[in-house]
């Protein structure tokens, strides 16, 4: 279990504390030894040790496995000079693309590159150019794992709170202390004792080492508690072997390491140290405590036992939670070491462990899994998401089996599908995916704009599949898809495209947009560059969608026709005639569809603004990808209604405000009132003073009955508001349906003052609102018209920043905010309502 008060003592991040409380054991640790180092012998050790000690900046140039994109400082030190080899933690070296530099103690800086990181242990090294290192004198620093016992006197040498070098001194109190729990989600190490002592290490000083008074480093600082002084140091057994696979691989440093297999074998079983009194409890028998205790080293306090075992793994149906290892190839293991020496040295080869399970002997016989086969060395990246196949480490946190396609980060096209980080994909397009070659095929199939449906599980609702509906983006704001393979000779990823470019679908299919009733037979097919019926599901929506047609379309058409017959405004009069044909040839479908009981209502209820306005309206859905975050964008997603000041059979314009519309590099969907289907949309002008922007839209896409349905609005800037003018605001909620109130201007040119921010970003100047008699809240959007429904001004958002006071730290803290409370509008020039502001359009 996690403990709150633990985190990585790596680099300067926030976010790595741990969540769940821990307990801890009270072994007996072994006997004292005597320490008779004085303050002269510390001054020699530490002149020795501190030139060889580096200052690690390290940049994760994207989210991979346990870690995410980030930047922070860390600590490691020379093991080998000659072969230029640093040693740090595991969460330093990162099991992803890192960059990475070492500064020495005389400020000299070099370029390093990952060498080696474990797949369960919280180690790994980076090497570099011993060439490089031109003015310092410096040794490397010599491991000795054996001499770390309780009651050891150490110092914990490292770039501690980002300090460069810090010398934090500590006794050692424990050898046997469980391995720390950081979190739910990320790096855990595992398998393994850990050494506490009291040295209050904090963030940066992960890879220090920790020395004793001749020098040698006894462990490797790795975490700590944030709120004690308690500091965990990882033993060096494991390190000291690997670091002698890779000194028998070459006698110098060499740009390109001959690739170095260093074995590692598992069962994906986690095992924890439990002390008899415990055990006893699961059922261990007397005779096999007797046996344990001779068998093993003096002052031996308990047994191994499973904790937990991955699906899929060679463990799973094997081994259950509460089983006592006993022996494994017939020698008795009470000790992680032991056991971990075993598996190394078998690895693919078949073991015999002898357990007891609720006190009843059993033996069962495994294959030892290579360690290194469970451990993802390559990614996909699409449209700025990291993809891979689940990892050994995920897996175990997860109870997931290894090797499914595992969303590291969801970048732009998943985020925008709402798809989060650490999920599993299980469908793509109706089609299985089981491991990432599934994904990249089903993915080369797909044209740029497409949509289609993507079935998920994530480990916080692991029983439940969720649907989404996934836009493709292969290349329009990101590289093609493209895959990363780590290359350890190098220490570099070597990237190649995810499939040729040939197989790629042309991305303008041509698929004609069709009415609601033709979407179930089509199946999710994308219409013209990714126009697509409003389906809420991933499988049959259509069935949904068709009911809401026969309820609230026809009472939509219905009000088309009134409003055509009468004095209705359509920007390009040739529509007319095609309009009324359309709408001629629906009515007998209108008849049946207003049977409906509460669409009929609707049509009643309706004030003649409403009527007259809804077919004007669009819902627009705003996303920016991250690498367009440009002029102080401050969200990555906006939604706003706008309305329709232009439509013909080849085009429409749609006048918003630039809160919705902050940027013209960004995808825009469009959802009309009048018509039940989205298509995208085009930014075409951004005003660079006054708070409004143009998009335009194909209207072909929306057919010719779609056409017909949607109109252009009325704008009357003439004669200007004047106090006490009775207006209507009619605007849309979330489902796309009308709503209007009735108010009264209080203020036709009031001053909207919106006040600088700390970056560089839109802020209006030199405007006049419009005041009503009445708060409609933030969540509402729309337009002001007159009792005819023509347009007086539109609803316009004004994104300011406020200062809020933070109670805990007494000072104040800057946050964006989008407010919309203050009931103004902006006249009809073209537009003009901030905060509740309408744009005017005289």
């Amino acid at each position: 279990m996690e403990d709150p008060m633990e985190s990585i003592g790596s680099e300067e991040e926030s976010g790595l504390e741990s969540t769940i409380k821990e307990d801890l054991c009270m072994e007996i640790d072994p006997p004292f030894k005597e320490n008779v180092a004085t303050a002269e012998d510390w001054r020699k050790a530490l002149k020795k040790v501190v030139p060889a000690v580096v200052v690690l900046r390290t940049t994760a140039c994207r989210a991979f496995d346990t870690e995410s994109a980030s930047a922070g400082s860390a600590t490691g030190f020379v093991v080998d000079k000659r072969r230029g080899i640093i040693l740090t933690n595991r969460h330093v070296v990162k099991p992803g693309p890192v960059v990475a530099e070492a500064m020495f103690l005389n400020r000299e800086e070099i370029t390093v590159h990952p060498l080696y990181r474990d797949p369960v242990h919280d180690f790994g090294f980076f090497h570099y150019n011993p060439n490089a290192i031109q003015f310092l004198d410096y040794e490397e620093i010599p491991l000795a794992p054996e001499a770390a016992c309780v009651g050891l006197e150490i110092r914990v040498v490292g770039n501690d709170s980002g300090e460069k070098v810090s010398i934090l001194a500590g006794t050692i109190a424990r050898l046997d202390r469980d391995a720390p729990q950081y979190t739910k989600d990320g790096y855990n190490d595992f398998n393994t004792f850990y050494l506490q002592a009291a040295s209050g290490t904090k963030g940066g000083s992960s890879g220090s080492p920790v020395i004793d008074w001749q020098g040698r480093a006894v462990a490797l600082n790795a975490g700590g508690k944030t709120t004690t002084a308690s500091a965990f140091f990882l033993p060096l057994e494991r390190v000291v072997r690997a670091l002698q696979f890779f000194q028998k691989g070459g006698e110098s440093y060499t740009s390109k390491w001959e690739v170095v297999s260093i074995p590692r074998g598992t069962l994906q079983a986690t095992f924890l140290h439990k002390g008899f009194d415990e055990i006893r409890r699961l059922g261990l028998q007397s005779e096999t405590e007797q046996m344990a205790r001779h068998a093993s080293a003096q002052g031996e306090t308990g047994m191994l036992v499973v904790d937990s075992v991955v699906p899929g793994g060679p463990a799973h149906n094997h081994l259950e939670p509460g089983d006592v290892l006993v022996r494994v190839n017939r020698e008795v293991i009470t000790q992680f070491l032991r056991l971990e020496t075993l598996l190394d040295d078998s690895v693919e080869q078949n073991i015999e462990l002898e357990i007891e399970r609720g006190g009843t002997p059993l033996s069962v016989q495994l294959v030892v899994q290579d360690l290194h086969s469970i451990t993802p060395a390559h990614f996909l990246e699409v449209s700025g998401a990291v993809i891979h196949p689940l990892s050994y480490q995920q897996a175990r946190n997860f109870r997931f089996q290894c090797g499914l396609v595992y969303v590291s980060e969801p970048g732009y096209m998943l985020s925008r599908a709402a798809v989060p980080r650490h999920a599993i994909i299980k469908k793509l397009a109706g089609e299985e995916i089981s491991k990432l070659e599934d994904l990249i095929s089903v993915l080369s199939k797909l044209s740029q704009g497409s949509r289609v449906p993507l079935e998920y599980i994530s480990y916080t609702d692991r029983h439940r599949r969720k649907f989404v509906l996934v836009t493709v983006d292969r290349h329009e704001w990101y590289a093609p898809p493209q895959i990363y393979t780590r290359d350890d000779s190098s220490g570099l990823w070597t990237v190649k495209p995810a499939f040729q470019l040939e197989f790629m679908l042309p991305s303008g299919v041509n698929v004609e947009a069709t009415h609601m009733e033709h979407i179930h037979e089509d199946n999710h097919q994308g219409l013209t560059d990714g126009a697509t019926s409003m389906e809420t599901s991933s499988e049959h929506a259509s069935a949904v969608l068709h009911s809401q047609n026969e309820t609230g379309t026809g009472s939509k058409i219905k009000r088309v026709e009134e409003y055509m017959s009468s004095d209705g405004f359509v920007a390009d009069c040739s529509l007319n005639t095609t309009v009324e044909v359309m709408l001629e040839d629906s009515i007998a479908k209108e008849n049946v569809l207003l049977r409906n009981g509460q669409g009929a209502a609707a049509v009643a209820n309706a004030s003649i603004a409403e009527r007259v306005i809804e077919p004007t309206l669009v819902m627009l859905e705003v996303h920016v990808p991250p690498s367009c975050m440009l002029d102080g964008v401050h969200l990555q997603h906006f939604s706003g209604t706008g309305v329709i000041i232009y439509h013909s059979h080849s085009m429409g314009l749609v006048a918003v405000d630039k809160n919705t519309v902050a940027v013209s590099a960004s995808d825009v969907m469009l959802s009309f009132a009048a018509y039940p289907i989205e298509i995208p949309g085009e930014v075409v002008f951004l005003h660079p003073v006054h708070n409004f922007a143009l998009v335009a839209y194909d209207s072909s896409v929306l057919g010719p009955v779609g056409v017909s349905a949607v109109q252009a609005a009325e704008l009357l800037p003439d004669p200007a508001l004047r106090r006490g003018d009775s207006v209507y605001l009619v605007g849309l909620n979330r489902s796309l349906q009308a709503t209007s109130r009735k108010s009264v201007v209080t203020n036709p040119c009031a001053t909207l003052n919106i006040g600088s921010a700390d970056c560089p970003r839109y802020r209006a100047t030199n405007m006049e609102v419009v005041e009503l008699d009445t708060d409609f809240g933030s969540a509402f959007s729309g337009v002001l018209t007159d009792e005819h429904g023509r347009v007086r001004a539109i609803w316009a958002s004004f994104s300011t920043q406020v200062s809020t006071l933070n109670k805990k730290y007494k000072k104040k803290r800057k946050t964006k905010v989008s407010s919309s409370n203050l009931p103004f509008w902006i006249n009809s020039n073209v537009p003009k309502y901030s905060d509740a502001c309408f744009i005017d359009f005289s």
